[in-house]
């Protein structure tokens, strides 16, 4: 239960920041003053990216704090070991300043030629500075290491007995995705229910529509596998720290059936809504791709974020192609393949 009010609390700011902006662009729409709503927006989210910069600059110099005061070092590790304060510094410095610029008009205008993103529009100003959240959490993970944040949750296992991720955490995150692309189309400030539906292109699919989706994800599987053998050919396979992460995280999900078919749909479902669904039609195929491999952060920058990048424009094309629920289907059922074969391969090796 701790575990599912933390990411409830951690997401609701994201929740009513967009809530905020999305009410200040309905008053803005309407010719009605909205700038009051929009900076109380701006700066809600100005003030997460200030503290983010200003622990990011204190641990710049955190390492020579360390050389100076080596015994620091062994107090330190028990409580937070890091493996790479430069990732911790400058990897969450970075993107925090690049997301307070977002909300500045003259980049948003700037950033409007790329994008379908509207320079004057309190909601795609608040979402665009919004997507900085994920290379923030990349760098904390890369920071801190796959291979502690490993160990950590294999002690906190043994220690407690509670797992890291649940079938039930893994559906409320889920639940908290949905609501966070219904309320950044405008739900319920500009748009009713059925309309954010229909800007998120999540519709009932057809047969057709089932069948290619089916289809692409059984394609993927066996396509994926073969650039991820080519690819231990020459050197840049599989990772240990990665591979021991994922076990941690979802491993246990693996040896049940309920387990397998949610890693499928609570990721089809909720990373479609969010990517594919609100930000691909603002932000266009290729960078909503890159935001959607960086937010798998438990792969580190290694080969297996390559592939999910891969996998991201397939999804985006179908949803361009198609709609969003028929990337949503063939998400689903990737992934819920692939943690089938992962279940058979474990089994497979218990008998041997």
């Amino acid at each position: 239960m701790f575990d599912i009010l933390a990411i409830i609390v951690q997401f609701l700011p994201v929740i009513l920041i967009l809530f905020l902006a999305n009410l200040a662009e309905r008053l803005r729409s309407q010719g009605q003053p909205y700038r009051p709503l929009a900076v109380l927006a701006y700066v809600s989210l100005a003030s997460i990216y200030a503290v983010l910069a200003l622990l990011s600059l204190g641990a710049l110099f955190v390492p020579a704090l360390l050389q100076a005061q080596p015994d620091l070092v062994e107090q330190m590790n028990p409580i937070m070991p890091v493996q790479s304060w430069a990732w911790l510094s400058w990897g969450i410095l970075i993107p925090s300043l690049l997301g307070l610029l977002l909300l500045l008009h003259p980049v948003r205008r700037w950033l409007a030629n790329f994008t379908t993103l509207e320079a004057a529009n309190p909601a795609h100003a608040v979402s665009a500075s919004m997507t900085m959240f994920i290379p923030v959490y990349l760098a904390f993970t890369l920071g801190i290491g796959l291979n502690n944040l490993a160990m950590q949750i294999a002690t906190q296992v043994e220690e407690t007995g509670r797992q890291p991720v649940t079938i039930g955490l893994l559906w409320v995150q889920t639940a908290l995705f949905v609501l966070i692309a219904l309320v950044g189309v405008g739900w319920p400030t500009r748009r009713s229910f059925k309309e954010s539906l229909a800007r998120l292109d999540v519709v009932a699919p057809t047969m057709r529509q089932v069948l290619v989706a089916v289809a692409a994800a059984l394609v993927m599987v066996p396509a994926v596998m073969l650039l991820e053998a080519a690819a231990s050919m020459i050197g840049l396979g599989a990772n240990a720290d990665v591979e021991s992460l994922t076990e941690q995280l979802i491993g246990p999900l693996f040896q049940t059936p309920l387990g397998i078919l949610s890693i499928g749909l609570a990721a089809g479902i909720g990373e479609e809504f969010l990517f594919r669904g609100a930000m691909q039609p603002r932000f266009r195929l290729v960078l909503t791709a890159l935001l959607f491999a960086l937010l798998h952060s438990n792969y580190g920058i290694t080969f297996s974020t390559a592939i999910v990048f891969l996998l991201g424009m397939v999804l985006g094309m179908l949803r361009n192609r198609f709609n969003t629920s028929t990337a949503m289907l063939a998400h689903a059922v990737y992934n819920s393949t692939l943690a089938l074969l992962a279940a058979l391969a474990g089994q497979f090796l218990i008998n041997q």
